[in-house]
Formats: structure tokens, sequence, C-alpha cells
């Protein structure tokens, strides 16, 4: 007998988001009646207090639940695998690719597929700093405000650049970033309507997201970006009023809290389908606040699907205020960051940074570390990390000239795009090696080299899992967008 077998994508489950991507790369295998069938080397499970089970394989993104007397039979056949011809529930996991043929090489196939997707020529993503100033100085900021906008001779290279690629691509990523990139808002009304044309024009799927304070989204503004197609956003509260205020005032030392809530609740009011991520960083003087601060937000925003919400320990980048920074010991952010996520649903606010958006092929690695992948200074650097931006040599990887080329030096950029777990034999014995490919922070090798681990969901893997069993569909729906550290 003859049927489609591999990494494949054939069935539902509850637990899966709600679109799967249909072109990831499928192994076609033939089953015979003689084939051993083993777990797959990418599968993870969990047992929760009530006895059930939740699998999950990072190489296709599939999460299944079991309960009841179907537990010790998945149990069973994962953790053994079966010989002869498939039938039940063996059948069924090897469908969804949690058992695999014996003589399939499953690090062979993630090969292979992930140097598809490393190494593509139609994909463009540009993160753009409009503005390096910024109006805000929130105490764990990073960053130095050495430039404003961005200057006229970049935004012309940037429109060279695309009118120059555009014929190439299938998809073109725009993020704006700074500084606060409101700030800069002449080069957003430069650049933002032209690429939207370009790509209406050429038939090139385009999206845009702004990493904002949020100070600025007034709705005139936010009438302006909506209509250039920027319709992804993440803005940060930290807190309740007071709270928030103190980590991050304006430069004048004012609060921004009022503003912000306002121009949230303005957008709220709107028809138009837009995504909020709402990103509250957390350390040891707010923590406790949290939950007040999701009070807060529910009152407006709950059970909106346009807006979700994300928790970040705060870390440290390199900041003036790092001293004084009472930052949340790795395990310590970990397990708040779950009940956070949990006190979030609660009330009604959907939770993003969920499993499922690290769940699949390369879904976990770093924007820094793909080829097609630049951030662009208001001056016209070219750099790879946000984090670092221009304050460490090895970052500036080139600069973009006048007339729209990328003039590239091969020896800094190769340091950030190398496929790190190709030559990390921890990496490649790692169950999750699909979804971040021992890039999930390509900085942590290059600055300290570390291994990126604590960037990705391992730390959290079982409560993760069990989190997306207890809250079923809706734990695994969230949207895609980029994200950036703010």
């Amino acid at each position: 007998m003859q049927a489609s077998r591999g990494l494949n994508i054939l069935q539902s489950s509850p637990l899966d988001a709600s679109t799967v991507t249909q072109s990831r790369l499928v192994q076609i295998e033939q089953r015979t009646p003689s084939d051993r069938y083993v777990p797959s080397r990418f599968n993870a499970m969990a047992r929760g207090a009530g006895g059930e089970l939740v699998v999950w394989n990072s190489f296709t993104g599939r999460i299944n639940s079991f309960e009841g007397p179907r537990v010790n039979e998945a149990v069973q056949v994962l953790e053994s695998g079966c010989n002869g011809t498939l039938e039940g529930i063996a059948k069924y996991l090897a469908d969804r690719g949690f058992l695999v043929p014996q003589s399939c090489d499953e690090y062979k196939v993630l090969q292979l597929a992930a140097g598809k997707e490393h190494y593509r020529s139609d994909v463009l993503e540009l993160f753009l700093l409009s503005s390096e100033d910024c109006n805000f100085r929130c105490r764990y900021c990073y960053e130095s405000f050495q430039r404003g906008t961005m200057a006229p001779e970049v935004r012309a290279g940037i429109r060279k650049l695309l009118e120059k690629r555009i014929a190439g691509l299938n998809r073109l990523s725009i993020a704006w970033f700074g500084g606060e990139p409101l700030y800069g808002f002449p080069a957003v009304a430069e650049i933002a309507p032209f690429a939207k044309q370009l790509t209406d024009r050429h038939g090139v799927h385009f999206s845009s997201h702004m990493t904002t304070n949020g100070y600025l989204l007034s709705p005139q503004i936010a009438d302006q970006l909506l209509e250039w197609n920027v319709n992804a956003f993440q803005i940060t509260i930290d807190g309740v009023q007071e709270v928030h205020d103190q980590a991050r005032p304006l430069r004048t030392g004012q609060g921004s809290f009022d503003t912000i809530i306002g121009n949230l609740r303005a957008l709220k009011k709107r028809t138009q389908d837009f995504l909020v991520r709402l990103r509250v960083n957390f350390d040891n003087d707010n923590r406790a606040n949290v939950e007040p601060l999701l009070d807060l937000l529910a009152n407006d925003f709950a059970r909106d699907e346009r807006f979700t919400i994300a928790f970040y320990p705060v870390s440290r980048f390199g900041g003036p205020n790092d001293a004084d920074l009472d930052v949340c010991r790795p395990s310590e952010g970990y397990r708040l960051r779950i009940a956070m996520m949990d006190a979030a649903r609660e009330r009604g606010i959907t939770p993003a940074g969920t499993l499922r958006e690290a769940s699949g092929l390369g879904t976990n690695v770093c924007y820094a570390a793909r080829p097609y992948s630049f951030v662009i200074g208001a001056d016209g650097k070219l750099m790879k990390c946000t984090v670092v931006l221009d304050r460490e040599d090895y970052n500036i990887v080139g600069r973009i000239t006048e007339e729209g080329d990328l003039q590239i030096d091969p020896a800094k950029f190769a340091t950030w795009v190398e496929p790190a777990f190709q030559s990390d034999t921890t990496c490649q014995q790692c169950k999750i090696v699909g979804t971040c490919q021992g890039m999930a922070c390509p900085l942590d090798r290059i600055r300290d080299g570390i291994r990126p681990c604590g960037n990705t969901p391992k730390p959290t893997l079982n409560a993760s899992l069990l989190q997306a069993f207890k809250y079923g569909p809706a734990a695994a729906n969230t949207r895609p967008g980029i994200m950036l550290r703010d």
C-alpha cells in the first residue's frame, strides 16, 4: 500500500493554530506492512496533574492532547514506536508526524528544510530607524539617541532598493523602529505609501509593523498608518499609571500613561483590522502591579482579538541605568511570565508569545540571523541587531547608498547569518532545534560565546504545553507579528 508520509500536514487538532503554512517542505515515504515506525526526534511531551498528556512536534508545529484511557495507549506508542500496518492511534500519530519511518533521517530533512528557508532570495525584511531620537526616557533603555529623523539620501536609497528588488520578491516586510519611529514621521510618510503602491502594483505580499511607545499614535496619525498598511503595533505599558509613568516618562519627566491609553481606546473604536501587541516589561520593582494593570486593560480590551498582551522580564542591554535595575532571575522570570499569561486569559485578554508562536520550522529564529533581513539606521548604516545597533562595530555590516545598493562587509555579515546548529552538536540533539536552529539570538554567540537557549521556549516547555491543553484552541490562536525588544 502507498501513502504520503513524513513531516506532513494532513489532519487538524483542536490545539493547532487556525492557519498552517502549506508550503512547508514535505517528505514523501512509502509505507509497507514491514515498516517500523519510531517516535520523531522533535517530539516533546508533558503530563498534567489530571493525568492528561500533551504532545508537541516542534518541526511540524502540531500539538495534540489525550485524556482518559487513550493516554496510556498514546504513551506506549510514542515511547516505543510500532511495527507493521498502522492502525488506530498509531496511524493517527504517524499521519501527524509524531511517528516517522525508522529509515527516515529527520536531521537531514531538517537541514534541507532549514536551508531552503534560510537562503531565500524572494523575501526582504527591513527594520527602518525612521528616527534614532525618542520622546521618552525609559529607565531600562539602552539607546543613545544620537540621531534624529532618517536622512533624505537614506530614504531615497531605500526607495531605490525596493524598486531594484521588487520584481524578484514574493514577500516584503517593513518594521518601523527607533528611537521612537513616530518622532521621524516624515520618513515614514515618504517610504510607507511608496512601498504599499509598489507592492500592490507587482502583486507582492506586504506587511508592515511598528514598535512605538504609542504616545504620538493619535487618531490622525493612525488614519494614515492604516491606509499605508502599517497595521501591526507593539506598544509597551509597564503598569498602572503611577508605575508606568515612573518607568516610561517623557524626556521632560512628565507622565505618558494617560495619552497612550487614550490613543489605544481610540484605536479600539475603529472597525478596521489591525493588531496591537501590548507589551509589559516586568522586574522585581513592578511585578506586583501587573495584575492591577490587567484589571484596567480588561475593561477596555478584553475579548477584542485585535489586542493581545505579552510579558517580558527586564534585561540589562547596556543602558546607563543597568546597575540599578532589579531584574528577575531567569527561572523566576519564566515562572512569572506563565502566571501572567494565565492571569491575562482569565480576564479575557489573549496572551501573545505562546508556544504556538514558537512552534514549527524556524519560527524562533531571530531576524538578525536571516540573510534577507537588515536594520537600516537613520544615517544609512546597515546593521543586524536592534539591541546593539551601532554601539558595537561588529553589528555594523555595511551601508546603503543613495542609489539603493547595499554595500556589505562579507566577514561581518557571515558571523550573523551562520546556520549555527550545523556546527553545534548540542543543538543537533535538541528536540526543539527545528524552531530555533541554534539562532534564537545570534548576539549571544557573537558577544558572549554562549548558546542562546534562554531565548527559546525550552526552559518553560512543560508549562507551555500544559497551558496549551488548559486553554484549548484559544491558547494556540495568536496572530503573527514582528516582535522587538523595547
